[in-house]
């Protein structure tokens, strides 16, 4: 029988140029958020970074108006600023020296301290202290201010041996100076010599760093030492 042709509908399949189309527009809309996000990311580390140079543009504009100058020494023989001080340390001795002690254990020796070294070692002992310093070996007299209190902990950290490492502030409060230094290192007490570093300051001493080398100048028993302490500079304002 005659009639119209026969025809075969075709489901409707997206074609290859759309498929990549569709990728492509994808694409782009994921690199343009990635990069919005980026460009966040720059502009919150700019304004951090523009932030901390404007505040230390306030700390060097406050150093300039008084006339000090930033100073970073090229030689180790050249230090920008230096001073010779003495830290005394005035251990209390649990019975009648509370009115003039300085310093207190506030932890024992633990059991190695003996069991290696039969002399004991103090290892493992942490002492906290508020130490004057002076400019001149005598302990200060009755209401002399001292040149500037030092002010932190030491422990002794040596199984074999007695040696301590210390962390602590030297806090000035002079017609000579008002600020603080930062030190810390090993005190390495078989060593003549010995060196602490200066990791920064305040005040006169702001933003100072450099070194400290520490000689044992005097030990009286177990409950007084003083400590020759010559402090170089060598990046500071002057």
């Amino acid at each position: 029988m005659g009639g119209a042709p026969h025809r075969e509908e075709k489901n409707a399949q997206p074609s290859t140029l759309s498929i990549i189309a569709f990728i492509m527009r994808v694409s782009f809309l994921k690199a343009a958020l990635l990069d919005n996000k980026m460009q966040g990311l720059i502009a919150t580390a700019s304004s951090r970074i523009v932030l901390a140079m404007f505040l230390l543009g306030l700390a060097a504009g406050a150093a300039a108006a008084d006339g000090r100058r930033w100073h970073v020494s090229s030689s180790p023989e050249e230090p920008c600023k230096k001073m010779t001080l003495y830290y005394h340390d005035i251990l209390y001795n649990g019975v009648n020296n509370s009115a003039n002690a300085t310093a207190a254990p506030a932890t024992k020796p633990t059991a190695l301290s003996t069991v290696i070294n039969p002399n004991g070692t103090y290892f493992g002992m942490l002492v906290v202290f508020d130490d004057p310093v002076t400019v001149g070996k005598a302990l200060p007299v009755a209401g002399e201010e001292p040149a500037a209190r030092a002010q932190g902990f030491y422990f002794y950290n040596m199984k074999q041996t007695t040696s301590a490492w210390f962390a602590f502030t030297l806090v000035f409060n002079s017609t000579e100076s008002k600020g603080t230094l930062n030190l810390m290192g090993a005190d390495l007490m078989d060593e003549k010599t010995r060196d602490f570093s200066v990791v920064g300051g305040t005040g006169d001493f702001f933003m100072a760093r450099g070194i400290a080398t520490i000689r044992t100048d005097v030990i009286e028993g177990f409950y007084y030492f003083r400590l020759q302490m010559d402090i170089k500079l060598y990046e500071c304002y002057v």
